[in-house]
């Protein structure tokens, strides 16, 4: 953090984050303009004639909806060498998914400007740290349980290029443009190999353990199962719990929906009255996190073009009315108009939930859950 202001600095890091969420439609219409320029620049834009575009409506004529299912020819392609298919830049690393979707890992190249917008991923600390004063956080460090960001490498054109977990790399990229101090450092994580079996994890528990314990860890970061999981550990390999070891202040986690209502009792009888804050993420970016105390995340507006699919046709997020549903379409620097699969639903604005994957059963679902936690609703 720099020396002289961290005030000045949080500042500067929220600033266009909180505009945006004041003028969300000046800030969707900048943000299409920028994607345009960038897709001008690609086989694929060209195609779909991104030069002649004006606005949103005409973008919406220009450019279909897609799918990964979609996608996955163009990136294949883009694999063999043909990076400015779908990219202005050269791919410096791509994200893999877990394999969640339909069993199938995702691809997703990164570039440059796209690796600039993952360090939003530091938003929803920053912000806490911001409203609460608490400066000193920044003194500890942040107990890293996220997904190596390394785990081997794909070849494209004459060249070989490193593949890892979208969760890892933001880490490692946050860690490095902003004061949060990750321990143990991504780079120890990735040395351990990217194996998913009970025995890796323990693995990269027993490392975070044997790093963190004599550390002064105010804040936890990573997926909020795998932060459960941990604690766990902790009490059967050590005989302690994490509020045992450390005073956590506050908990950023993503991946799964339900995290301030489902997770929330398991992580706080773990690591302590910990302030939990929820990101929003998914391989191909990071669309939001929790700026509050409000058990939901506000959108990047100053970063992605947000659209949602919903019963009456598709529409902008920031259109959207509380109670109304839909699957979220993002247009991202690698991929535009990109269907995640994630059903959004809108609360006060401008406050969104991510319920779950788009299936017919998902409401259903997110309706139990908010009965059996007695959340009802509530932010």
């Amino acid at each position: 953090m720099a020396a002289g202001d961290p005030q000045a600095m949080l500042r500067s890091f929220l600033q266009p984050w909180r505009e945006a969420l004041q003028d969300a439609q000046k800030a969707q219409d900048d943000v299409l303009r920028r994607l345009l320029a960038i897709y001008a620049q690609t086989g694929y834009g060209a195609r779909h004639g991104a030069a002649q575009v004006g606005g949103i409506d005409e973008y919406r004529r220009a450019f279909p909806v897609a799918t990964y299912e979609d996608f996955r020819p163009s990136i294949q392609r883009v694999m063999a060498g043909e990076v400015s298919l779908l990219l202005n830049e050269e791919t410096v690393g791509w994200a893999i998914t877990r394999g969640t979707t339909k069993g199938k890992s995702r691809f997703i190249p990164m570039t440059p400007t796209d690796l600039r917008m993952r360090v939003s991923a530091g938003r929803a600390m920053m912000a806490f740290v911001a409203s609460s004063g608490q400066y000193d956080l920044f003194q500890g460090v942040n107990l890293n349980l996220n997904f190596p960001s390394v785990v081997g490498t794909v070849r494209v054109g004459d060249r070989d290029v490193e593949y890892g977990y979208s969760s890892g790399i933001y880490t490692k990229y946050v860690s490095a443009r902003t004061p949060i101090r990750s321990v143990p450092a991504q780079e120890e994580i990735d040395a351990l190999g990217g194996g998913k079996t009970i025995r890796d994890w323990e693995a990269r528990f027993e490392l975070a353990y044997e790093k963190c314990k004599d550390q002064n860890a105010t804040m936890v970061g990573g997926v909020a199962p795998t932060a459960v999981r941990f604690g766990h550990y902790l009490k059967r390999a050590h005989g302690v719990y994490p509020k045992d070891l450390w005073r956590v202040r506050v908990m950023t986690l993503g991946s799964v929906p339900g995290i301030n209502t489902r997770y929330e009792p398991a992580l706080r009888g773990l690591y302590g009255p910990v302030a939990i804050r929820e990101i929003y993420g998914a391989t191909e970016g990071m669309f939001g996190q929790q700026q509050d105390d409000r058990r939901a995340w506000v959108p990047n507006y100053d970063l992605f073009l947000l659209e949602v699919k919903t019963r009456s046709g598709v529409k902008m997020l920031h259109e959207m009315r509380p109670g109304e549903r839909g699957s979220l379409v993002a247009s991202t620097p690698i991929l535009p108009r990109y269907e995640i699969g994630d059903l959004i639903l809108a609360l006060q604005p401008p406050y969104f939930r991510c319920i779950g994957r788009t299936y017919w059963w998902t409401p259903l679902r997110y309706a139990w859950d908010e009965l059996t936690t007695l959340n009802l609703g509530r932010l």
